[in-house]
């Protein structure tokens, strides 16, 4: 049988996307179930005087209204459970939750809503991260004493002494934004309590067993009595990972015993879920003449808003990130992740790398400019290569191919002929190229419990007709389904057709963790893969039908000392150097992107198309977060709750030509040598953006979105300070 891995087969829920026949979770509201409908605060921090139901109540329709005391356990969250499902006694941003009115219509539930008085008594609001810090600022959770919710400081070497060494010394502070993640479906569901007493919430998700394990602590209930199922998901891209309806859907639907709905609108969503944290970078680089960086000193605050989420884990990576993939002797990172009454920030495609990254990345290209060194040579002379230690001190894992993906860029880029025009351009069009590299963990980090577990049955008669896969794992629009089944088709020797996936049960399929960090092909794979080939030992044992489950467990990583954050922080690392040539109308401060090489080692590409669909979507994205994405705060309050004002890209925004370069050097761990990729693309994009726009105009751009009128500005301090 031909081989199936590299294979680019037809994803099976391709033609229900386009069609329409796909059910996502909106799709799944039928007659007769009762209608939700959240109550928000609508303000950044207040104290909660008094809740009055009794006129929503009244309202024709209206069935219940839910608050803070009918919430058995009243707290939720990834990693510290710091979130009330109900509020209480305060609010701490915008979108938090008050009450959840229960309707027989959507009309009903809308009118019962607007109906709930709430009573508030404004407090002051921490807005701004570095204010947030300071002695005497509003504080976000009293109970802390601190808006600080991690600290993690990073030491290597000696780096008074590396500054020392230095011929030059360049500082900067760097601050990119919010960004919303924008899913195509937004946050729906359904939940009931089924004939075996257990309640069901069939919604969209990134983590099956996570968000049964969240609901089950909220309702006080075994986990077994709790079942999540998703539908078709819609994207996702780290939007999902903290609840956001389920657990409402779940309390309205165990209180009431009725099958219950909730839809939420796109401005609900927008200021009601997590977002990218806005990242302020202050940083010193030091580097002797011959282009060797001898010193990096970084402190990187990070908006947590207003609960922890995933911000201490973002702020790890970030931090870890500081120096970019550049092997440094003297490194000092402080990372601060901070409460504000903002909206709170969580997980997002590429979880605090693409943040650390904008700023290593100009700086070793502001480097080399300062030294007189050509910006490649500059990295060539500094990137991570095989037996680097990290700035944890750690040998990295085997498999650093940065300086190959860099290489690979640059002869896939064609630079002089990307340089040149067909016509001659206007005065005020400049053209400029950017180069830049970057690195991400693949997988969970620090010491977190990594794991993934499959299971794998074997049915026929003399031969195998047959194999059903089980494996919790969300396919949130990567295509991780169709990956998974090419494996276990290529470990079991069976054509594609004769395996059948259970995935999206979390009471059918075990446990393979979260569609995050890049790790579904990796984790997820390995353990069918191992699934597969134990049921396939059994089958020729003669044990018919075979059933085999495995649980797959990579290189342990440790949590990091909390002085010197020494320590091994990941098993597994994504390499991606890219080439970005760029147009800046210097009339209008708008940039064009006209190309870009992206060059990634996958490891084993399981599903070439879907690879290269991948780099080119996040790509899409990696635009929007450079140029247009512009979310906006202003005293606790979104001022960008639309698509209308919140701009994204649109086919007319992306480069002409992408080139998607993909490298194989097979790792270890993974199936066949897979590695994760997904978020890799948007790591250095931005960067190499900006460095594209200094070559083309003579200006720095520090800050992100790096939007027209960032642009003018720009080119204004450039032409002003030259004088």
């Amino acid at each position: 049988m031909e081989t199936l891995i590299g294979a680019s087969i037809q994803r099976p829920d391709a033609l229900g996307k386009v069609t329409g026949a796909a059910r996502y979770p909106g799709d799944l509201v039928r007659p007769g179930m009762l209608h939700l409908k959240v109550v928000f605060a609508r303000r950044p921090h207040a104290r909660i005087l008094k809740i009055d139901t009794a006129a929503a109540l009244a309202h024709p329709g209206v069935v219940a209204v839910l608050t803070a005391a009918d919430v058995p356990y009243n707290a939720y969250g990834l990693v510290e459970d710091d979130q009330p499902v109900l509020c209480g006694d305060k609010v701490r941003f915008e979108g938090d939750k008050v009450a959840l009115v229960v309707a027989e219509s959507e009309e009903a539930a809308a009118a019962g809503a607007r109906l709930v008085s709430v009573s508030y008594e404004d407090l002051p609001a921490a807005t701004d991260p570095l204010a947030a810090m300071e002695p005497g600022a509003p504080l976000v959770h009293e109970e802390r004493g601190s808006n600080i919710l991690f600290h993690l400081p990073i030491r290597k070497g000696d780096v008074e002494r590396g500054f020392a060494e230095a011929d030059v010394v360049l500082e900067e502070e760097f601050r990119t934004s919010w960004q919303e993640h924008a899913f195509l479906q937004p946050e729906a569901g359904v939940a009931f309590v089924d004939d075996e007493g257990r309640v069901v919430v069939e919604t969209a998700g990134q983590w099956l067993h996570e968000d049964r394990r969240q609901i089950a602590a909220m309702l006080r209930l075994p986990e077994e009595q709790v079942v999540v199922r998703y539908a078709a998901i819609g994207g996702a891209f780290g939007g999902r990972e903290d609840l956001s309806i389920q657990h409402l859907l779940a309390l309205a639907a165990w209180k009431l015993r009725r099958p219950v709905a909730l839809v939420w609108s796109r401005e609900e969503s927008i200021i009601a879920h997590h977002k990218r944290h806005p990242v302020i970078v202050r940083c010193r680089w030091g580097a002797r003449r011959d282009g060797r960086i001898t010193a990096v000193q970084s402190t990187v605050v990070a908006d947590g808003g207003a609960y922890a989420s995933t911000s201490a884990e973002v702020i790890k990576v970030a931090t870890l990130f500081a120096s970019g993939c550049y092997e440094v002797e003297h490194i000092s990172a402080d990372g601060y992740a901070v409460y504000t009454n903002n909206v709170p920030s969580g997980a997002f495609r590429g979880f605090g790398a693409p943040q650390a990254q904008f700023a290593s990345e100009i700086m070793v290209t502001r480097l080399a400019h300062a030294l007189g060194i050509d910006p490649v040579e500059m990295r060539r002379i500094n990137l991570y290569r095989e037996g680097s230690r990290e700035p944890t001190q750690n040998v990295l894992p085997p498999g650093v191919s940065v300086r190959e993906c860099l290489e690979a860029a640059l002869a896939h880029a064609d630079l002089e002929r990307g340089q040149k025009s067909d016509a001659p351009l206007p005065a005020y069009i400049r053209r400029g190229v950017g180069v830049a590299c970057g690195i991400k963990n693949v997988g969970y980090s620090f010491g977190y419990p990594e794991q993934a577990t499959a299971t794998v049955e074997l049915h026929g008669g003399a031969t195998i007709e047959h194999a059903v896969v089980r494996v919790g794992a969300a396919d949130v629009g990567q295509g991780a389904h169709l990956a998974l089944r090419q494996i276990a088709a290529e470990a079991l020797g069976l054509p594609l057709e004769r395996v059948q996936m259970i995935t999206d049960d979390s009471s059918q399929a075990p446990n393979a963790g979260s569609a995050s960090a890049s790790r579904m092909t990796l984790m997820g794979g390995r353990a069918v893969h191992d699934a597969a080939r134990a049921a396939l030992r059994q089958w020729q044992d003669e044990e018919r039908p075979a059933r085999a489950t495995v649980q797959f467990r990579p290189p342990a990583t440790t949590p990091l000392d909390p002085r010197s954050g020494a320590g091994t922080p990941n098993y597994c690392y994504g390499y991606v150097a890219q080439v970005v040539e760029v147009e800046v109308n210097t009339l209008t401060g708008q940039v064009r992107v006209l190309r870009v090489v992206s060059a990634h080692d996958v490891g084993r590409a399981i599903n070439r198309q879907q690879v290269e669909g991948q780099i080119e979507g996040c790509l899409a994205q990696a635009i929007g977060y450079a140029l247009l994405e512009h979310f906006q705060m202003r005293d606790g309050k979104v001022l960008t709750p639309h698509f209308s004002t919140y701009l994204l890209p649109t086919t007319l925004d992306m480069p002409e030509e992408i080139v998607p370069v993909i490298l194989e050097r097979a790792d270890t761990n993974g199936p066949y040598g897979a590695r994760g990729m997904s978020e890799m693309p948007l790591v250095p994009l931005a960067a190499a953006i900006a460095i594209a726009i200094h070559d083309a105009t003579g200006a720095w751009l520090n800050q992100q979105p790096m939007t027209p009128e960032r642009v003018l500005r720009a080119l204004e301090h450039r032409d002003t300070s030259s004088r």
